[in-house]
């Protein structure tokens, strides 16, 4: 049986979303949705797992924080140590409350651009790489739920879209 791919297109989240309920309601997979905003509550009804996003996250504000300790203890204690307030610089532990507020600010920098460049990387927004988006409209108003059907199940997926919501349905 050959395989068909099958656009959904709907002009409202929770058209989309009842829509994704009655399309695995049916038995069948949906491949991927487009959206211009997150849609909360998408991702069980599709079927998505969890990532581990979060556990890079850490690990960018974990290396954020250990560059700044690192970044510190060289500037403050070894290449230059001067007496600032009072303080004398000859360890790092007499002077660790100062150094609070710049390793939170480079733990939250590292951490916000290592995202930023990890989505970029995820979802194929580099340039000079063609996007994976099938519909350009999905960046500003439309949603659309992608569907790989064979053949046989074309009419009932395509009624089912329209019975659904969608203001388009579009095979290819």
């Amino acid at each position: 049986m050959s395989k068909v791919t099958v656009h959904g297109i709907y002009d409202d989240d929770e058209q989309l979303k009842n829509g994704a309920i009655k399309i695995v309601g049916m038995g069948l997979h949906v491949k991927e949705v487009f959206s211009p905003f997150p849609v909360h509550g998408i991702d069980p009804i599709i079927g998505v797992k969890r990532t581990l996003l979060p556990i890079t996250s850490f690990i960018y504000g974990c290396t954020g924080a250990l560059l700044a300790t690192w970044m510190m203890w060289y500037m403050m204690i070894s290449d230059w140590p001067t007496e600032i307030g009072g303080k004398p610089n000859f360890t790092y532990l007499v002077n660790w409350p100062a150094f609070i507020p710049i390793t939170f600010e480079s733990t939250v920098l590292c951490a916000a651009h290592g995202m930023a460049i990890t989505f970029f990387i995820r979802s194929w927004l580099m340039p000079g790489v063609t996007p994976k988006n099938p519909d350009l409209r999905t960046t500003d108003n439309k949603f659309l739920m992608l569907l790989e059907v064979n053949q046989d199940d074309l009419g009932r997926v395509q009624s089912a879209l329209k019975e659904t919501g969608a203001s388009e349905v579009n095979v290819q």
